[in-house]
């Protein structure tokens, strides 16, 4: 008797009959013959998979166990795909296994909960694409996903396109989720260049530091998404064939675009960044330009009243009536002279 991997299920067929009579998932099913079905019985589930003809999507719920299950006692996938299935911030990545293909893509959406206007929150989105069957797991949020259930439920002839055509669609409005996000990157930006440049808000530096730290965080689950659909598009596969890596094309090309938009938002907040700082230098130089005025206008009255106020019997002008203008004069005189000089050198 072969030994099983280990972490997989085995129960008694009581056990079995409850845990799948407990998970109750999404589904659509579209068989060979006959109409469209939607949420059917999963105990169904291995009949229909055996129907080369139809097409069976199910929509798994990680927060719900039994569900999870199913991936394992009906459809049989390895114990690594489940695990990476239930870890929220596994790395997104495509692999092959024996018979079907397993796709995780990094999803996005604005926390609306929050007071941060620069709050996202990303989830990872799973597939499993076989031969007449999808499977898509998610967490709480996946609003890509729920476009195409909805979509679906208006018009299911989108099932009659296959899985792959199915899993492009999902994948495809997970992706045109980012371009909101990025659109609105560009508002924050033209925002923080405004209160740099046009009102120097001394706040503004930490609103660049959000946005800054957006912007790399998208830059973090955008870029190894290149790769994914790199692959969807490029490597010949059984199972998403020629005509359908066109349709994944497109969304390369999206990929494509939304890295050289976040690298150039990039750029943009280092400059304001920059930009900032430099302000913050110039504002600095000309306090201390004036600082030095003041200090220069001082140096002459300080060093003459320091002189003419030593404890000395016979100090020059002293008994004169009009020393002590003839002195503040020659104070102010010796003050405008230092100044010329400090500006012919440059230095004010």
């Amino acid at each position: 008797m072969a030994r099983r991997p280990s972490g997989t299920f085995r129960l008694r067929k009581s056990q079995r009959i409850t845990g799948v009579e407990s998970a109750r998932p999404r589904s659509w099913h579209r068989p060979s013959t006959g109409a469209v079905q939607h949420d059917v019985d999963p105990r169904d589930f291995e009949r229909y998979l055996a129907d080369p003809g139809g097409f069976l999507w199910v929509d798994i719920d990680t927060a719900s166990m039994p569900q999870v299950a199913l991936l394992e006692k009906v459809f049989h996938l390895h114990p690594l795909v489940v695990e990476d299935t239930l870890s929220p911030n596994g790395r997104v990545k495509v692999e092959e296994y024996p018979g079907y293909l397993f796709v995780v893509v990094r999803a996005v959406r604005f926390v609306s909960e929050t007071e941060d206007p620069h709050d996202i929150e990303t989830y990872n989105l799973c597939c499993v694409l076989g031969g007449n069957y999808l499977i898509t797991v998610h967490g709480t949020h996946s609003p890509g996903l729920e476009m195409v259930w909805d979509r679906v439920q208006r018009a299911p002839d989108l099932l009659d396109r296959g899985p792959a055509r199915v899993m492009h669609a999902v994948l495809d409005a997970t992706v045109d989720a980012y371009f909101p996000i990025v659109d609105q990157l560009d508002e924050f930006i033209d925002d923080v260049e405004e209160r740099v440049f046009a009102k120097f808000d001394q706040a503004a530096m930490h609103d660049i530091f959000s946005v800054k730290r957006l912007v790399l965080q998208l830059r973090r689950h955008l870029a190894p998404q290149r790769e994914v659909f790199s692959f969807l598009t490029n490597r010949p596969c059984a199972l998403v064939g020629p005509e359908t890596q066109v349709y994944f094309r497109d969304i390369y090309d999206h990929i494509i675009r939304l890295n050289e938009s976040i690298d150039t938002y990039r750029d943009l907040v280092s400059s304001v960044m920059e930009s900032y700082l430099t302000q913050v230098s110039n504002r600095l130089n000309i306090a201390t330009k004036s600082l030095t005025v003041v200090a220069t206008l001082s140096v002459p009255f300080v060093v003459v009243s320091g002189m003419w106020g030593m404890n000395f019997a016979d100090i020059p002008l002293a008994n004169w009536p009009h020393g002590f203008w003839v002195m503040f004069l020659g104070q102010l005189v010796l003050g405008g002279l230092l100044i010329l000089a400090l500006k012919r050198r440059g230095v004010l």
